[in-house]
């Protein structure tokens, strides 16, 4: 099982959105993603984990690895809607990371205003550029 990924540029950060399973087989997916990511954006990254199904301690040190990529280019990871156990594996060499309670949480925490005004919805379609892996759905094929 593997995951699938979407990467969104905002106006001052990144939301790189992961579904799925974050599994021993998908962590080499994740690496390639951060490496997406590294190549298209700047600014901060906040990782929405709100449709990952679970992870195993290989997804998690995938993260923390990304994480110490992210901080070598100037860049900062925070999570956001960790796996309902909200259990980590610790790494010892590398700062603590911000975790949200969810998306907007993490948007809030940077400013964002919220999807679901219509001025910034439109202001966020002009702005916004967007990646994803073909099994991402589309917004207008996404189930509600």
């Amino acid at each position: 099982m593997t995951i699938e990924w979407r990467y969104t540029v905002e106006e001052d950060l990144g939301v790189l959105s992961v579904a799925g399973y974050l599994g021993p087989d998908a962590a080499r997916r994740f690496t390639g993603a951060i490496g997406w990511v590294l190549a298209r954006g700047t600014g901060p990254v906040i990782v929405d984990l709100g449709e990952l199904r679970s992870w195993s301690s290989e997804g998690q040190l995938a993260i923390a690895e990304a994480a110490r990529r992210l901080a070598e280019a100037g860049r900062a990871l925070e999570l956001a809607a960790i796996p309902a156990d909200g259990s980590l594996v610790p790494v010892g060499d590398t700062s603590p990371l911000p975790i949200h309670a969810d998306l907007a949480a993490a948007r809030a925490a940077h400013g964002a205003q919220g999807r679901d005004e219509p001025e910034a919805e439109s202001r966020e379609r002009q702005e916004r550029h967007e990646w994803r892996t073909t099994g991402w759905p589309a917004p207008n094929n996404r189930p509600a």
